[in-house]
């Protein structure tokens, strides 16, 4: 088998075939690939050897071709010089170069279609092979793509057991009990360790604005008479007014007097 029948062969061949066949998808194609370019560069050295040949035979036939026209030339000199005998003589060596050249001519068109079906040949090849390539990509990212989903499907799989969320919701659990005794915790040092009167205070303030919040709710809903206008009116204007200074200088008196008993205190 010749060449371009092993080359042919090798690309019609199944690759899916191939691939079911081999441990290793992947590498049975790029394996195929760079016998498949192997098999490409030997045929293109065979095709150059055959255009070469036909460049030859091209040659041979012109040479020839253009020694007869040579000898047909001196036998017409001999006829004008008159010399019959010596055109004849000429006229036979034009006819053996004609013959050549005839032989030549014949094996140069064979060779010429030769040439040309074997580079119609070698540009399908390599169309072959391109083609090949294309399909190795899509083969890989098949096979590529189907490994990724096996693996995930065994993941899968192993996340079906419960122990591995049981485990989860556990962990969970304990934590948040440890987040709610670390918050009792600080209440617990906070009432017995800390500040005592502010702590006092606090609650005071807390109780002061509960009571506030249930009188406004009261005064809503009707059970106790809301505050008169003309009251809130004087708040208002005594809000607004301005102290005066003998007013200022009482507050003083009386803030003074305030924190000598609290030093006293």
């Amino acid at each position: 088998m010749g060449f371009f029948g092993r080359l042919a062969q090798l690309i019609k061949s199944n690759l899916n075939d191939l691939i079911s066949r081999s441990e290793d998808p992947e590498k049975m194609l790029v394996q195929v690939i760079l016998e498949m370019n192997t098999q490409l560069v030997e045929a293109k050295k065979q095709v150059a050897v055959a255009i070469a040949d036909e460049k030859r035979l091209q040659k041979q036939y012109q040479n020839e071709a253009s020694i007869a026209a040579e000898w047909e030339k001196k036998a017409m000199l001999a006829v004008r010089a008159g010399d019959d005998a010596l055109a004849k003589e000429a006229l036979l060596r034009k006819k053996e170069h004609d013959s050549l050249a005839a032989t030549f001519k014949d094996q140069w068109e064979k060779q010429l279609a030769a040439v040309n079906a074997l580079k119609t040949a070698l540009r399908a090849l390599n169309n072959k092979i391109e083609e090949a390539k294309r399909k190795k990509n899509v083969l890989l990212a098949r096979k590529r793509r189907a490994e990724a989903m096996k693996q995930i499907q065994n993941t899968m799989s192993g996340l079906n057991d419960q122990s591995a969320f049981e485990t989860f919701d556990r962990m969970a659990q304990k934590i948040d009990q440890i987040e709610a005794e670390a918050e009792a915790g600080a209440e617990l040092s906070e009432e017995y360790s800390g500040d005592v009167l502010k702590h006092k205070f606090s609650q005071l303030e807390a109780t002061s604005g509960a009571d506030a919040d249930l009188e406004e709710l009261k005064r809503k809903m009707g059970v106790v008479p809301a505050k008169p206008a003309v009251a809130t009116r004087v708040e208002a204007v005594a809000e607004e007014a301005e102290p005066t200074a003998e007013e200022m200088a009482e507050l003083d008196a009386a803030l003074d007097a305030l924190k000598q008993r609290e030093a006293k205190g």
